[in-house]
């Protein structure tokens, strides 16, 4: 176990990962992870990012067919979306 301290970069406060730890986990720089609060609110749990639960963001070629799809959504939502927009 390695005592760390907080510091500031940016905006955010940040912990620095031993490089021990990092090479046993086989973390890399660049490396995507999730960052969570461990259930018994004492405690930060970092877990990898599996790739096949990564999503896959829908390619739109162009800004008239994203204009399209959006027109789409719009007209086939329109119900749900003026009841949410009264709440």
């Amino acid at each position: 176990m390695q005592t760390q301290t907080i510091f500031q970069a940016g905006n955010s406060e940040v912990v620095a990962i031993p490089k021990y730890l990092a090479k046993e986990l086989n973390l890399k720089k660049g490396q995507k992870v999730i960052v969570e609060k461990a259930p018994d609110g004492e405690a930060i749990v970092i877990k990898k990012v599996n790739k096949t639960r990564t999503k896959t963001k829908a390619k739109v070629s162009s800004s008239t067919e994203f204009k399209k799809w959006l027109s789409n959504v719009i007209k086939e939502d329109s119900e749900i979306l003026d009841e949410l927009a009264v709440r």
